[in-house]
């Protein structure tokens, strides 16, 4: 019997295919602290304390506190259980399409909690913090040299922040020209939502420029969009299909001989790190998801981490703080000068993402950078070649880069939707990819592996896919409508609860539900 090391255990079946059964340990529904404990009890017994109302400013309260009593091993088992229903790249693969969320190694996290680092405080006076500057000084410099860049923007706390950063300096050198009235920012239809976003957040008008048949952006079509109003484009490459923009060199001539700048979204720079520079390829911005390249932490709400790299001709435009070294002193430049569009945040950024992302860095080396992003690349094209047979690829016949993009043609007339689908990977163990996304296709599947699943993990993911899909085209939709059957929940009502969210837990709450 072969092994699923992430769902259960699995065993060959028809085609020679792996069958993966899903997660029969999971936990049933976890009750909240207010079902568990009771209000007559507590782990921790405290004397009675007289208090003087006179002390309280009339703020007695007037209520029971309602807060539950639990002893401590069962407020200890409570969050261990809920902790165990976490999915996270630690327990399995996150095949998320776009997101790149890849293994985060523990020696950069040793490295972020040293003495120095881990308690750095941005007030500090800079010769108390001279090795922390050290780290920023290093980090920026090797952002330059792999995107061969002039300066970087090390402040900006996320890739949407860093747009923001990127275009601001755009919008400043433009104004400094005397060229205040490009007001339109083009963005091709397959983009991020984030890129015509932070256009409109910034007073452009967005136009949308048309992806071809190949799923990617023809010369054409941005030269006929060109005009004396055009300040920028704002172009992903490798793109969110997954492909990349092979007229990029081109594109970026035509939009300089207009006399506007190329912003580039960098998210996915993780698939050509170390093998090819932005720079080379005309770009005069792009911010860098520190998380999805260089391994810091992902999602949970911060902190993140989004530096900005600037051509030359955008260089003096670049936002304070920012590193500038003297001799042996490293020193910040936190007032604005000639060009600079200013602060765009508070402080300095943050000090545990640059750890972690120059650590990453030096432990790799050149040749260990580019090793990842053709691992990362090769992952995806496996996953393509071994799903082609079964799932439809609407810009098929071209090798991916870092993710392979599906559709739900190969689910036309089985009554198996592309949320079905996802939902049934859910009994298998496996986290779903993104659905839906790039809205260029309908019924998106994006898949990307990254570099950090190995050979065995990536075939008991491929095994699993085969199976729903054979499943879903041999008439068997139970699986998929009623799914997930096998999780602590079932199928919820994901849009209703985003909108309606329950905030606070009360007792009649509880009872009216008992009574329906």
């Amino acid at each position: 019997m072969s092994m699923n090391s992430q769902g259960r255990p699995t065993a060959p079946a028809a085609e020679s295919r792996t069958v993966s059964s899903g997660p029969a340990a999971l936990l049933p529904a976890e009750p909240l602290l207010f079902e568990i404990g009771d209000r007559d009890h507590s782990g921790v017994d405290l004397p009675d304390v007289e208090v003087d109302d006179s002390r309280l400013g009339g703020l007695r309260r007037k209520a029971p506190l309602d807060l539950p009593g639990l002893t401590e091993p069962e407020a200890l088992r409570h969050y261990v259980r809920l902790s165990r229903r976490n999915y996270s790249i630690d327990s399995g693969m996150y095949p998320l399409g776009s997101c790149t969320m890849k293994h985060n190694p523990r020696l950069n996290e040793k490295m972020a909690r040293l003495p120095g680092f881990a308690d750095v405080h941005p007030l500090q006076p800079v010769s108390t913090v001279q090795g922390a500057l050290g780290i920023m000084e290093q980090l920026s410099h090797w952002l330059m040299e792999l995107t061969n860049t002039a300066a970087v923007a090390l402040s900006p706390k996320a890739g949407a922040h860093g747009e923001l950063c990127g275009m601001m300096a755009i919008k400043a050198a433009h104004e400094a020209k005397g060229q205040g009235h490009r007001k339109i920012v083009l963005v091709p239809e397959s983009a991020h939502g984030t890129n015509p976003a932070t256009a409109a957040f910034l007073g452009y008008s967005v136009k949308s420029i048309d992806a071809n048949e190949n799923g990617t952006v023809d010369v054409e079509a941005v030269v006929a969009a060109l005009s004396d109003d055009v300040a920028a484009i704002m172009l992903t490459n490798p793109n969110t299909c997954g492909l990349f923009e092979s007229q990029i060199i081109e594109i970026a001539k035509a939009v300089h001989d207009a006399g506007a700048y190329f912003y580039c979204d960098g998210a996915n720079f993780n698939a050509i790190m170390g093998v090819v520079r932005p720079g080379d390829l005309g770009i005069d911005a792009m911010h860098i998801n520190l998380h999805k390249t260089f391994s810091t932490p992902h999602g949970g709400g911060g902190p993140g981490s989004g530096p900005v790299v600037l051509s030359e001709a955008l260089a003096p435009y670049a936002p304070v703080p920012f590193i500038r070294k003297n001799g042996e002193n490293i020193g910040l430049v936190e007032h604005a000068e000639d060009g600079s569009f200013g602060r765009l945040t508070a402080f300095h950024g943050q000090m545990g993402m640059y750890v972690r992302a120059l650590t990453y860095m030096l432990s790799h080396g050149a040749d260990g950078l580019a090793q990842a992003a053709r691992d990362a690349v090769l992952n995806a094209n496996y996953i393509k070649a071994r799903l082609d047979d079964l799932f439809s690829a609407p810009f098929d016949g071209q090798p991916v880069m870092h993710e392979v993009l599906f559709d739900d043609s190969f689910l036309k007339g089985t009554d198996v939707s592309t949320l079905d689908f996802a939902k049934a990977m859910i009994d298998e163990g496996f986290h779903p990819m993104t659905m839906y996304f790039p809205l260029v296709v309908h019924g998106a599947m994006l898949i990307e592996p990254t570099e950090s699943e190995s050979l065995q993990t990536l075939d008991v993911f491929i095994e699993t896919m085969r199976d729903l899909a054979h499943d879903a085209k041999a008439g068997n939709v139970g699986r998929f409508t009623q799914a997930p059957m096998r999780a602590p929940l079932r199928r919820l009502d994901e849009t209703r609860a985003a909108r309606q969210p329950k905030l606070k837990w009360s007792q009649e709450d509880q009872r009216a539900k008992a009574a329906e």
